[in-house]
């Protein structure tokens, strides 16, 4: 077969086309597993790991394959990625409705399966464009050319476009449907090379119908899948390129979930930030200035706004769609009486690290809202550096307090956070308050000095916390009292490693 100068240029474009699928396909696994199964770089590493022995195992296959059917082999594999590859967020999501055990199987069974078709394809490729009369070495070099710049082209598109506004059961359909046009187009170019073309064809037209329905209806069947999981009714759902946010709703109960976590049910969310917000408010010497890192919800800055002599709130949150959603939404931001629009609000979108580098303002009140130590990326903002980054923040008499995970189910953890807090030369008041959606839950009031006097009386109206309350929050009984654990550096980022086999333990 000796290839026509388009023909030679629709194989090219083929290279392109399924290099950004075949990592498609990757990305959209290894963040699904992230989102549903948490944040662990052991499901990046797991999942990344077993693709690419997958596509050493797929490209060891074609050997078998004859130099005859090369080109019909090659139209059959991009129809079944198409298919498989399109399919597997979708599948991935209604399974783990059912159970995570299935969810797991499933998961890697895709990884394995799509892998193993995905690199195939490359090797297939190169086998029916070395039947023209060409330099192996120009060969070789414009295959990988387009392959490498495919590749980057989704790296770019899945983060910043298809991820946030497609989310990822229609991201992978639409790379479905592009293995499955590539299939098509391939076939009708060669068609005189290929005996069963109409059937071919006919395959193509059915996995297009396939996928596009899929497409099509995919957003309500994976709201039917979550719904099955979060049990309550959906009421908001999105992807951002930072993270997966839901609102449910059931009677009087408005819950938020970030990647399938809970965040806070409105009926006992008060006691969380009453005790997040309160005491450090009522100890700082003045409590005019506040920053408060992560909150995005603005139910901490809510509880600052209850004292007069606030002048200005600022507050950092990374994912622009979570504050947004808190401002514009007449439901959401009744459970935080409108504190994201006050006028002493000023709201920031950006990474609370990058900001703290280049601010120079210095804040009476510090609070950190951030969510758990659940990975690396998470992980560096409890870290000995960032806690030195913020003190430089702090007025002289001020008062930082940070969000610790729960000392009972991951005691580890929790006084690792008090450990690093003082390894950045702050003086530290553990404290807890019990939860009912959570449990027990810890926080950690910070400072230069080492004032920390429970407070006898708060100067604003709260739900829970009064003076016994307020004492009994800063007791410890034995079984959450303080261990002996090391504080979080950037190099080794053993808060990550606590937090994980804490709560590792607490799910067995």
């Amino acid at each position: 077969m000796n290839l026509r100068p388009h023909s030679h240029r629709t194989l090219i474009i083929s290279v392109f086309v399924v290099a950004s699928c075949g990592l498609a396909y990757e990305l959209v696994i290894a963040a699904l597993a992230s989102y549903l199964l948490g944040d662990s770089i052991l499901q990046f590493s797991s999942v990344i790991g077993l693709y690419l022995f997958s596509m050493g195992i797929g490209a060891h296959l074609t050997k078998y394959i004859k130099d005859e059917d090369t080109l019909a082999r090659f139209v059959e594999i991009e129809l079944l990625v198409g298919v498989v590859g399109g399919l597997s967020a979708l599948a991935l999501f209604v399974a783990f409705g059912l159970s995570a055990a299935p969810f797991r199987t499933l998961l890697y069974a895709f990884v394995l399966i799509v892998g193993t078709v995905v690199g195939m394809e490359i090797p297939l490729v190169m086998r029916v464009l070395n039947r023209q009369e060409a330099d192996f070495k120009e060969l070789v070099s414009r295959v990988l050319t387009f392959d490498y710049l495919g590749a980057l082209a989704v790296s770019l598109l899945f983060p910043l476009v298809l991820a946030p506004r497609l989310g990822m059961a229609r991201s992978a359909l639409l790379f479905g449907i592009l293995n499955a046009a590539v299939a098509y187009l391939t076939a009708r170019v060669f068609k005189a090379d290929l005996p069963n073309y109409r059937t071919v064809r006919l395959r193509a037209f059915l996995v297009l119908a396939v996928l596009a329905a899929a497409f099509a209806y995919a957003d309500r069947i994976t709201l039917k899948a979550e719904q099955s999981y979060f049990g309550d009714p959906i009421v908001y759902e999105s992807h951002s390129p930072y993270q997966r946010l839901v609102v449910t709703r059931w009677k009087d109960d408005t819950r938020l979930y970030i990647n399938g976590n809970l965040q806070f049910s409105s009926r006992d969310e008060a006691r969380y930030h009453e005790a997040l917000v309160l005491p450090a408010m009522q100890t700082a010497a003045h409590a005019e200035h506040i920053l408060i890192l992560g909150g995005g919800d603005g139910l901490a800055a809510r509880e600052v706004l209850k004292y007069p002599q606030v002048k200005k709130i600022t507050l950092v949150d990374l994912d622009p769609a979570m504050t947004a959603v808190f401002k514009t939404s007449a439901a959401l931001s009744a459970l935080n009486h409108g504190s994201l629009s006050h006028p002493k609000m000023h709201v920031v979108n950006a990474d609370a690290a990058k900001w703290l580098e280049t601010a120079r303002e210095k804040f009476d009140v510090i609070i950190i809202d951030l969510p758990d130590p659940s990975n690396f990326s998470l992980g560096k903002l409890y870290s000995v550096p960032m806690y030195r980054l913020v003190s430089q923040h702090l007025a002289p008499q001020g008062k930082i307090v940070v969000q610790s995970t729960s000392p009972y189910f991951a005691p580890n953890a929790y006084w690792s956070v008090v450990a690093t807090l003082e390894a950045a030369d702050l003086h530290t008041a553990p404290y807890h308050v019990y939860v009912p959606s959570f449990g027990e839950w810890g926080f950690v009031l910070a400072g230069f000095d080492t004032d920390f006097a429970v407070p006898q009386k708060f100067d604003v109206p709260a739900r829970y916390l009064n003076a016994q309350t307020a004492a009994e929050m800063f007791r410890f009984p034995p079984d959450m009292a303080r261990r002996k654990v090391e504080p979080n550096h950037l190099n080794t980022q053993i808060l990550v490693n606590y937090f994980e086999n804490d709560w590792r333990n607490v799910i067995r």
